[in-house]
């Protein structure tokens, strides 16, 4: 079916707490930049992106005067047509950034509404391996207390989660130590625990800061230098004896591909909301599968449960501190650990459009 209209909303939620990583500093809202795809026959696709607070009117002004105008009557089913048109048409000012955001979106939306038409819940058409899925707790929590640290854990504990992740980074390593220590402590040995530095190291200092968190039995060691530095992913993998989780600021499967052919990472993080959408997940999935490599997520865990629940290669889903609870209509619930992708038609995520109206961008 051809596709009749494209429509790009932008939202500013405030966050219930401040949250706080080594990059951003203290994050008091996010951007959702949302996408709404219909076609002659008044089906709808939805997609979605978001920012830590700026840049998403942006996103949504190049969607809506960029991009939508070039997929009016064009075939919605022709996925990887619309993705690769799209790329070239933006390359000149994209190959990331604010650009492959509203291009992941647009996909999403496209990808959403074929699942529809299908009456497949998204897991199952993308290839049905497994819908229910271990998830984490990822806390966005640098400045936090060590108390409040402990009771934002002790309350994902309560709500089913099995796995939890904190972040570290702070000026002083020595305080990033004592916290994981007592995060280890808190939870008890051989519970699954991840930490995050959100890029704020050197490599060297990320080198000293793996070999100290070796004794606390990590999953693994996120972020721990900027993303473009794969030789230092390598030398912080093999030197620091830490397993790496990476990938969630890279913005095309290339990037990955050199990530991975570098041998910087243990555990690949695509974002599906800003790697270019599903189309390009799912490859960087199964590039991941090809070096034997477990794949997870990051942020946008309605999306995420479904296309891990997809992949052979599945680890852990991250729920995101910038939850979409209040907006729509059934939340991911977690069980015992696990996350499960519903079988509603498509991704199954119901925004509620009223509620948003009160957050417009």
């Amino acid at each position: 079916m051809p596709i009749a209209t494209v429509r790009a909303d932008h939202y500013k939620i405030p966050l219930p707490v401040v949250l706080s990583d080594s990059t951003h500093g203290e994050i008091p809202a996010f951007e959702l930049i949302t996408v709404r795809i219909a076609d002659s026959d008044g089906m709808e696709g939805v997609g979605y992106t978001y920012t830590v607070g700026r840049g998403g009117a942006a996103i949504q002004v190049l969607i809506a005067q960029d991009m939508a105008p070039d997929l009016i009557g064009l075939e919605a089913d022709r996925v990887e047509a619309l993705w690769k048109m799209l790329w070239w048409r933006i390359h000149y000012v994209g190959r990331g950034g604010l650009a492959v955001h509203a291009l992941s979106a647009i996909d999403i939306a496209l990808w959403d509404l074929k699942a529809k038409r299908a009456g497949e819940p998204l897991w199952r058409f993308l290839g049905g391996a497994d819908p229910k899925v271990k998830a984490y707790a990822g806390g966005i929590d640098l400045f936090f207390t060590l108390d409040d640290l402990l009771r934002q854990t002790d309350t994902n504990l309560e709500k089913g989660f099995r796995a939890i992740k904190m972040k570290v980074g702070r000026e002083d390593t020595h305080e990033d130590i004592a916290r994981v220590a007592a995060m280890r402590k808190h939870l008890g040995d051989g519970f699954p625990l991840m930490v995050d530095a959100n890029m704020g190291w050197s490599t060297d200092q990320a080198i000293r800061a793996a070999r100290a968190l070796r004794e606390f039995d990590l999953v693994w060691l996120e972020e721990p230098t900027i993303p473009d530095d794969f030789a230092g992913y390598a030398r912080i993998l093999s030197e620091g004896g830490v397993p790496i989780a990476a990938g969630e600021n890279l913005h095309s499967i290339h990037e990955f591909e050199h990530l991975i052919a570098a041998n910087g990472v243990s555990y690949p993080e695509p974002d599906v909301s800003n790697c270019g959408g599903i189309t390009v997940w799912m490859k960087i999935a199964a590039l991941a599968e090809a070096r034997n490599l477990p794949v997870t997520s990051h942020g946008v865990h309605e999306l995420h449960v479904h296309l891990l629940g997809a992949v052979p290669n599945a680890s852990y889903l991250e729920a995101h501190g910038f939850g979409l609870d209040k907006y729509i209509a059934e939340p991911l619930q977690v069980v015992d650990g696990f996350a499960s992708a519903p079988d509603r038609h498509g991704h199954g995520v119901v925004f509620d459009w009223q509620a948003l109206e009160a957050v417009r961008g």
